[in-house]
């Protein structure tokens, strides 16, 4: 009998499935998942509050906490009653009850409750007086599938279990002994008697005072369970899936959290009148890499995808990835914060970028490049960097969506050719921050773990690392000279009206819009906040409407204005940077011909950076009208000039976005500078494949034929395969209808320069 009773528990006791609880950071009920069984149970509280404590053992077990198990005293009344009158009464304690539970109710019978009472003085024996009643307060049935207290504060109260008062506890307390007593409409007088006895009971014991007891009477009775809340709907289902059956506490800031749905909904209601359904919002918080704000998806409709976590969703990622390009070439000394950058029509292995607005300027300076998020000059900005170096720079940041070859992306990388989620971008952001952050608070060192660690539980989030790497991803300098060229940002495409978004906080900030207007982007780091928003239809479907400036960004600032403001900026990290001269107009080291220079915090790399070469002494008769040099002209009668001078190509374009600038007089006609080249093909480009479409009548269009030059006002000869076909003068725009097959254009000016340019025409 004694090795019975010693192994007559099992290890487990109670085996039922659980519900998944997801909550808040302060412990606020974010959402919750039914339990396998199809019950609703949440999973055990730490502990048993103080009022449903009193109110079920004064109701339950009055002696409780003196018994071994059983109550001799109960027991004994409970037989009597039994066998002298027709009623039949219990006489279990609150710990034969816990075993009772675990044994799925079977049949009450002599037989049954004498096993219920061995087992429970051996359940008093393993455990504690706190650890049954939390047993009991976990999985007792409060009606219907409601089972548990906590549960069962949620769905009648919609409050958690320690927040309800004497009126409800009690009324919840009486439930478990007759759960059918719940049912709206029925049996409420019994439900009322009930736990008003007990009220009184409570009252006369001294464990609640008058008042209290009177106004715990007035108190509503349980009624029809409401729905559990839906705080973050979809971080809760990402929860089941990672955390089955366990109650999660997450990194959620509750008020943060409300106020994005709240977001979400307005501009949902708002998008869909351009038939934009679906968005997604993810805060981060820069310093302790902890998820305060989670948007999964719109609250919109099954048609439009509503369950969809989109945050973890990979979509083509358009601009957000120019900022990190921008960095590396700051690392590595490749630019300056304000090097100029070339924008002029581009053809690379048959791969032809286009800016947005579909114009060039040029040469216009890194920063700004990148402020106005210009397609064309990234995309030359990663052909010099290196398009293998990028992807590695990409991996290091754990991007993990880039899942594929460098040159399976190739150049397109830069301009959303690739896929990346919401969750990535944000975290990398997050990252860039976070670097910059540790560097100016650490004593200018660098944590290995920057673009790592983001979490949105409690028990996952990490704060830093104590390892420290000899070479981060990116240096804080870099980071620092873009976070503040991001920060600076005007708007891209050209918008001008953004006037009222001035009152808000300093922010580093970015655009995307990807090809076919599928995916709207703003991502963008605070020294405390890292804000990820997409805005665009699950399914793909792109909409004219759907634009990083129009879609992302209003909501993007929107979502910032509610974030806790410090109204601070990152710290200068004057460890990693170094003051140089640079020129005022080229933003590349001071040459010794720039006639304006400033100085300039920049990357201790950049001291290593090309210097400008954009500024060059250049020697003209005494009316300017012609270069000279003291090969054909007298010393005496020339004077020296400096002058911003670009190539032709580059001025073609530049002139027309500057006014001011002044192409080179021509040579004079009695000198020759050997090797300079005054023309140069604006289209087509060399080795280009031409494809001639039709126009809406069938018939074939003509090839435009572009050339810029360094004078305008010269006249210049255009042959194909050796064949004259025209002139031009001023304007060098010539129209010809090949066929198809290979040629040769050249062009000859009245000095005798001469250019080639070989092309292959096709027709459709």
């Amino acid at each position: 009998m004694l090795l019975y009773w010693f192994f007559c528990l099992p290890t487990v006791l109670f085996k039922d499935a659980t519900s998944t609880v997801v909550e808040s950071s302060t412990g606020a009920l974010l959402g919750a998942r039914i339990a396998d069984d199809e019950q609703w149970r949440f999973p055990a509280l730490d502990s048993v509050p103080y009022r449903f404590e009193q109110c079920i053992i004064l109701f339950e077990d009055e002696y409780f906490y003196k018994h071994p198990g059983f109550n001799p005293v109960a027991m004994g009344k409970a037989i009597y009653g039994n066998i002298t009158t027709d009623k039949r009464r219990g006489g279990s304690t609150l710990t034969q009850q816990v075993v009772r539970l675990s044994r799925k109710n079977n049949k009450r019978t002599y037989i049954e409750k004498g096993l219920e009472l061995v087992k429970a003085t051996r359940l008093e024996s393993q455990y504690s007086k706190e650890e049954i009643l939390n047993m009991y307060a976990t999985y007792a049935p409060f009606g219907g599938n409601v089972v548990g207290l906590e549960t069962a504060a949620w769905r009648y109260f919609r409050l958690p279990a320690h927040q309800l008062s004497w009126g409800q506890t009690a009324a919840l307390a009486v439930l478990p002994n007759n759960p059918s007593m719940v049912r709206p409409g029925k049996n409420e007088s019994t439900l009322s008697r009930k736990r008003n006895q007990l009220l009184e009971k409570l009252w006369k014991k001294g464990i609640i005072d008058e008042s209290t007891y009177e106004l715990s009477l007035l108190e509503e009775l349980p009624g029809k369970p409401y729905p559990l809340p839906q705080i973050a709907p979809h971080l809760t289902e990402r929860i089941r899936k990672e955390y089955k059956g366990k109650r999660i506490k997450t990194t959620i800031q509750d008020p943060i959290q409300r106020e994005l749905n709240r977001l979400a909904k307005e501009h949902h209601l708002q998008l869909r009148q351009n038939e934009i359904y679906n968005l997604a919002i993810v805060v981060m918080d820069v310093r302790t890499k902890e998820v305060v704000g989670y948007v999964g998806n719109a609250p919109t409709t099954n048609q439009h995808h509503k369950d969809v976590d989109i945050i973890m969703r990979p979509r083509s990622t358009g601009s957000v990835l120019k900022p990190l390009l921008y960095a590396g070439m700051l690392d590595t000394g490749d630019i300056l914060p304000e090097s100029l950058v070339i924008d002029i029509p581009t053809y690379i292995n048959g791969y032809q970028p286009q800016n947005f607005d579909k114009e060039f300027q040029g040469i216009v300076p890194a920063g700004n490049a990148l402020a106005r998020s210009l397609n064309v000059p990234a995309v030359r900005m990663l052909r010099r960097y290196g398009l293998d170096k990028f992807y590695g720079d990409l991996q290091d940041m754990e991007i993990a969506h880039i899942d594929k070859s460098a040159s399976y992306y190739g150049l397109s990388l830069i301009l959303g050719g690739a896929e990346s989620s919401l969750w990535e971008v944000t975290k990398t952001y997050a990252g860039l921050a976070h670097t910059l952050q540790t560097y100016t608070t650490r004593s200018s060192e660098y944590t290995n773990t920057a673009f790592q660690g983001y979490s949105y539980t409690m028990s996952d989030a990490e704060v830093s690392s104590d390892l420290f790497p000899d070479s981060p991803i990116f240096d804080a300098g870099a980071i620092y000279n873009t976070l503040e060229t991001l920060r600076e940002v005007n708007r891209p495409s050209g918008e001008e009206s953004w006037q009222f978004y001035e009152d808000a906080q300093p922010i580093a900030w970015k655009t995307g819009t990807s090809y076919g207007f599928k995916d709207a982007w703003a991502v963008g780091v605070t020294p405390q906040y890292a804000i990820g928003v997409w805005v665009g239809n699950a399914d793909g479907e792109g909409r004219p409407g759907v634009t990083g400036i129009q879609a992302a960004a209003p909501l993007f600032f929107d979502v910032l204005r509610t974030l806790p403001n410090e109204g601070r900026w990152f710290a200068t990290p004057f460890d990693a940077l170094t003051e140089v001269s640079v020129c005022s107009k080229s933003g590349a080291i001071a040459s010794a011909y720039c006639p304006t220079t400033k100085k300039r915090l920049v990357p201790e790399a950049g001291i290593h950076s090309e210097a400008c070469a954009y500024h060059k002494q250049i020697y003209v008769t005494t009316s300017g009208n012609y270069r000279v040099n003291s090969d054909c002209y007298e010393l005496d009668q020339m004077k020296s000039e400096v002058r911003f001078v670009v190539s032709p190509a580059i001025g073609y374009y530049y002139a027309s976005k500057h006014p001011d600038y002044r192409e080179l007089p021509p040579l004079h006609p009695d000198c020759d500078v050997l090797g300079e080249q005054p023309m140069s093909f604006i289209y087509p480009k060399k080795d280009e494949d031409i494809i001639l479409p039709k126009d809406f009548d069938g018939e074939q269009n003509d090839l435009i034929l572009k050339l810029t030059h360094r004078n305008p006002e010269t006249k210049v000869f255009w042959y194909l395969n050796n064949t004259f076909i025209g002139d031009t003068e001023t304007f060098h725009e010539l129209a010809i209808l090949p066929e198809e097959g290979d040629y040769i254009i050249t062009v000859v000016d009245v000095d005798g320069n001469q250019l080639k340019q070989h092309i292959k025409v096709s027709k459709i």
